[in-house]
């Protein structure tokens, strides 16, 4: 993402902005953010993962972001919050402000809707009739927003994003280039060996604060909408199917795969690579681990896996071959628990 020229504040005026407690020289200047292992002079670093605290002995930082149990005996200046990673990313969009675009329409574009005059619209984008975007809104090069397009305010659509007809993107949202929102869901009805496609007719409503990754794919419905609620932030290549409903604040990572007509409640994390089957409602708070295959329900909040560990291949095979062998194993169990039970009664 572009960003303005670099802005140097201090940590007593990044406190003012976000908070937080500065123990040291409040007057040290910060122009930049950086891992423990990289800084130098005039950069922030922050300690997020435990395994990583030796680091705050020896990084060459003017500062460091901790928690209140890592305040103590550093001799660096450093801001003490509750939540560094949290910090960490509020201080560097601070630090990094993204460009302001320059509103106006390229003479390249195509457009068959009026559009507000602070929307920025850049080349060769195609904008169909009935389109109405918000205050401020960006369009970069080569985007193509089909009939009755509705943006709001302030949401950004990086270069070669597809918004199909009719569908809805909500306020202060980011669309990764690529991304393909509202094309057909994958509905065929069988007949006499043939396929029968199923016109989708229902859309793709995105909420507010929504990100979506590149090549992302969301399919609108068949009858229902497809929705991905506020504050939702889906990574690269992933495919939401047709009738979904992704529900407030999920996090889904890259390649996962989620069928149609999945529900995700609010809070749901999906790791990367993660295949969820169709009519599959997930509850609120669930973690699905990467590369795990989800098949049913998942009622109670928690983490869940069906990740077989990795091991080396030959061990892989000796343990996937014993797996095959485990419903007759139990039976055999069962069988010389009763024949020990008999024993001991006539014993």
């Amino acid at each position: 993402m572009p960003v303005a020229a670099g802005v140097t504040l201090s940590l007593a005026d990044i406190a003012a902005q976000l908070g937080g407690d500065v123990l040291g020289d409040a007057d040290t200047l910060i122009r930049q953010v950086a891992t423990l292992a990289s800084a130098g002079e005039g950069e922030i670093a922050f300690l997020a993962n435990l395994k990583y605290k030796n680091q705050l002995q020896t990084t060459q930082a003017s500062a460091v972001i901790v928690s209140p149990n890592f305040a103590d005996n550093l001799a660096l200046p450093r801001i003490v919050t509750h939540n560094p990673y949290a910090y960490y990313a509020r201080l560097a969009a601070l630090l990094n402000p993204r460009v302001a675009f320059q509103s106006g329409i390229h003479p390249s574009a195509y457009c068959a809707s009026e559009l507000p005059s602070s929307a920025s619209i850049g080349p060769n984008v195609s904008i169909g009739i009935g389109v109405v975007l918000g205050e401020g809104v960006v369009i970069q090069a080569g985007c193509v927003l089909g009939d009755g397009v509705r943006i709001g305010d302030g949401s950004l659509l990086y270069p070669n994003v597809t918004i199909y007809a009719g569908c809805e993107i909500g306020c202060k949202s980011i669309i990764h280039s690529g991304a393909v929102i509202g094309a057909d869901g994958f509905g065929f009805a069988p007949d006499k060996g043939q396929w029968v496609k199923i016109p989708q007719i229902g859309r793709v409503i995105i909420g507010d604060d929504v990100e979506i990754g590149a090549s992302t794919t969301v399919d609108r419905g068949a009858l229902d909408n497809t929705k991905i609620d506020d504050g939702c932030k889906l990574d690269n290549q992933i495919q939401i199917g047709h009738n979904c409903v992704i529900g407030k604040h999920c996090v889904i990572a890259a390649c996962a795969a989620i069928a149609g007509s999945v529900t995700l409640q609010d809070n749901v994390v999906v790791g990367g690579a993660a295949m969820i089957a169709g009519h599959v409602t997930i509850a609120s708070g669930v973690v699905i681990s990467g590369g795990s295959l989800v098949m049913k329900n998942i009622a109670k909040a928690g983490q869940y896996t069906s990740v077989f560990p990795l091991e080396e291949h030959s061990q892989w095979l000796h343990n996937a071959a014993q797996i095959r062998h485990l419903a007759k194993l139990a039976e055999r169990v069962s069988e010389l628990e009763k024949i020990l039970k008999k024993t001991n009664l006539e014993g």
